[in-house]
C-alpha cells in the first residue's frame, strides 16, 4: 500500500482551515487552480470524496473530516521528526500574551494546535487588554504578544500583521432602542483604559450621538454576557460578536467604525529559536 503524500495532505488541512480555496492558495503559495489540483490528486489516492464545495467555499465531507484528524496528526509527527534528527528539542517553556478580542471561541483549538506540535512546550497563555500588550513588550512579561490595533489613519507601531476585522455597532437580535426624541443610546463599555470602549466613546461625541454607559463590563466575555441579555449597544470586531447578537440595525444613524488589525509584536533580539518557531506558525494559523 502506498503511503500518502504529506505535501498533498498539507494542501488539504490549510484549505480545510481557511474554508476555500482562494484564501487558502496564497498560504500555500501555489495557484487556486494548483491546489485544485492538489486536492483532487488526494481524493483519486484515497477513492473518495474529501471535500464538498459551495457558493461559501469549502468544507469537509464526513471522511474528509477523518482524514482531516490523521493529516494534523502525521505533519506534527513529521516536524517533530525532522526536528529531532537535526537535534532541535524545542522543549520549555514560553508566555503568551493575547487580547481578549482576538477570535475568542478559537482559543482553544489554538493552543491545542500548539499542543500537537509542540508536545514538549509547556505554554503559560494570559489574556490582556492590548494596551497592556504594548506597553509590556519590552518588560519581560511574555514572549509573543498579539495585540489589536485600530486602523484609524495614525501611526501604527511596529508589528506583524496577521489579520484584520471590520468594527461593528452590535446589539442582541431585535433590540429596539426608545426611538423617543434625544433619549440617549445605552452604551455598553469595557475600562477606560481599553482604546476600543474610548474609540467608541469618541465617535459617538464626534457625530453627536447622545448616550448613556448602561452596562461596564471588565472584559470582553462580561461584555458579551451584556448584549446577549439586551442591556444596551456595543462597538465590537467581527470574530468577537457572540451567538444571539448581531450588527445594530435599529439605529441605523450610528456613525461608521474603522477595521482593526491583530499583529504580533516583533521579534526581540536574542530571543530563543523555540520563540521564533512558535511565532512563525501562530503568523502561518491567523493569516
Amino acid at each position: 500500500m502506498r503511503p500518502f503524500d504529506l505535501d498533498l495532505l498539507h494542501s488539504f488541512a490549510v484549505a480545510m482551515e481557511a474554508g476555500s480555496l482562494s484564501d487558502a492558495a496564497p498560504k500555500l503559495f501555489r495557484s487556486q487552480s494548483a491546489l485544485s489540483e492538489q486536492l483532487r490528486k488526494l481524493e483519486a489516492f484515497t477513492g473518495v470524496t474529501l471535500l464538498e464545495r459551495g457558493k461559501k467555499g469549502v468544507r469537509p465531507t464526513p471522511a474528509g473530516e477523518r482524514l482531516l484528524v490523521h493529516a494534523r496528526e502525521m505533519l506534527a509527527f513529521s516536524d517533530r521528526a525532522l526536528e529531532d534528527v537535526r537535534g532541535v528539542t524545542f522543549a520549555g517553556e514560553l508566555r503568551l500574551a493575547i487580547t481578549d478580542y482576538f477570535l475568542p471561541s478559537s482559543i482553544a483549538d489554538l493552543l491545542k494546535k500548539l499542543r500537537t506540535r509542540y508536545p514538549r512546550l509547556r505554554l503559560h497563555v494570559s489574556v490582556r487588554k492590548s494596551m497592556q500588550i504594548e506597553s509590556g513588550a519590552d518588560a519581560d512579561e511574555f514572549d509573543i504578544g498579539l495585540s489589536m490595533r485600530i486602523l484609524d489613519g495614525r501611526s501604527l507601531p511596529e508589528g506583524i500583521p496577521v489579520r484584520r476585522e471590520a468594527l461593528h455597532w452590535v446589539s442582541v437580535a431585535g433590540f429596539e432602542p426608545e426611538r423617543e426624541e434625544n433619549t440617549p443610546l445605552p452604551l455598553l463599555v469595557l475600562p477606560q483604559g481599553c482604546s476600543l470602549q474610548r474609540l467608541a466613546r469618541e465617535t459617538l461625541e464626534q457625530h453627536d450621538v447622545a448616550y448613556v454607559v448602561a452596562h461596564s463590563a471588565s472584559g470582553v466575555a462580561g461584555l458579551q454576557s451584556a448584549l446577549v441579555a439586551g442591556l444596551g449597544v456595543a462597538c465590537l470586531n467581527a470574530s468577537a460578536v457572540p451567538p444571539g447578537a448581531e450588527v445594530c440595525r435599529s439605529a441605523p444613524n450610528l456613525p461608521l467604525l474603522p477595521e482593526v488589525e491583530f499583529s504580533l509584536l516583533p521579534p526581540r533580539p536574542g530571543e530563543s529559536e523555540l520563540v521564533s518557531a512558535v511565532r512563525e506558525m501562530l503568523a502561518s494559523q491567523f493569516s
